[in-house]
């Protein structure tokens, strides 16, 4: 739900970066190859009606239709595999750059070479742009983002992905971010001459400082064949938690989220895919404990799929280690991964 994948043509190329939490979208981008992080949204009371009838406070901007289920998606730990070195180096406050060791026994081992641009219009605290960002492997696959803040209100973005020197996927979009909604309009791999492409319209309302709704149309076309996917969303944030309810012709995708404490967060999903005739639950949670430096991921699925993720961040020295192992007892196999991430 909420994938541009669901409506595209089947065997889509492999992804050179994988897929981050946020969920897939028409493209797989390396990790970071995300929209720039929003301030996260909580619901803000109203102003108490006086004698007069005092207006209400405005309703806050409900944020982006792909950001619906990640606050719960990031509670889950990603999947790893092999050996994997991270440096980054910073050029300078404008410019970095990255290098990426991957070894693995299940698959090939790669090199990747990345570079980020960060401009110089500044639009809020942690925001700058424009934003450039590429990543190359050692066979000349390339994936690229462009993001760019046109006006105050209107965001856009250009994906590019090619493989071995062919362009494979190419996508553009639109954001309009209003004072209570949010609406994006996206194309991907369009063409002329045979007749084929993609388009996908978001929208998202606040009807209440806690309540958001919105919906998803995805219209593709190729040779032989046309469709339309249609599915709506509904998000309630409360003080500690947020539950997220997804429904379309593809099936039904619904999250919930919790803060526990400062330490302790949980996350579960429920996925059920018409087309797959298949569903899944699955339970996930984050312990962060500051004072040890420690980030400890853990998750648990309906198809037995037992998955653990530890980050130890070395304070002072610039170095992060991760270990992670996924059990899957129905098919009984294993994998275990190593990170050292520099910079």
């Amino acid at each position: 739900m909420g994938s541009v994948l669901a409506a595209t043509t089947p065997n889509p190329p492999p992804s050179a970066g994988g897929s981050g939490p946020g969920g897939p979208g028409l493209v797989s981008v390396p990790p970071g190859f995300t929209m720039p992080p929003m301030s996260p949204l909580s619901p803000s009371s109203t102003t108490g009606a006086s004698a007069t009838g005092d207006a209400e406070s405005p309703l806050p901007n409900p944020g982006s239709f792909e950001e619906c289920h990640r606050k719960c998606k990031e509670v889950f730990p990603l999947q790893m595999e092999g050996v994997k070195l991270v440096v980054n180096k910073g050029l300078s406050n404008h410019f970095q750059i990255s290098h990426t060791v991957a070894l693995s026994t299940a698959g090939d081992s790669s090199y990747r070479f990345g570079a980020t641009y960060v401009g110089s219009k500044q639009m809020g605290p942690a925001e700058s742009f424009p934003i450039l960002v590429g990543d190359m492997d050692n066979s000349g696959s390339l994936n690229a983002q462009i993001i760019h803040q046109l006006t105050s209100k209107i965001r856009s973005k250009l994906v590019l992905q090619t493989q071995q020197q062919k362009f494979v996927n190419w996508q553009c979009d639109a954001e309009f971010r209003g004072d209570d909604c949010t609406a994006t309009v996206t194309l991907g791999n369009p063409d002329i001459l045979v007749g084929s492409g993609i388009v996908v319209a978001h929208y998202l309302q606040s009807i209440t400082p806690s309540l958001a709704l919105g919906g998803e149309l995805v219209y593709h076309r190729r040779p032989g064949e046309e469709g339309t996917v249609m599915s709506l969303v509904g998000r309630y944030t409360g003080i500690n938690y947020v539950a997220t309810l997804t429904v379309g012709g593809a099936g039904a995708h619904a999250s919930y989220y919790h803060k526990a404490n400062d330490q302790l967060q949980v996350g579960v999903e429920f996925e059920a895919s018409t087309r797959m005739q298949d569903t899944s639950v699955s339970f996930g949670y984050q312990l962060d404990l500051p004072k040890a430096n420690l980030l400890f991921k853990g998750s648990l699925d309906s198809n037995w799929v037992v998955g653990a993720t530890l980050e130890k961040k070395l304070i002072p020295l610039p170095l992060s280690l991760t270990l992670g192992a996924f059990l899957n007892h129905r098919k009984n196999k294993f994998q275990c991964g190593f990170g050292v991430t520099i910079g």
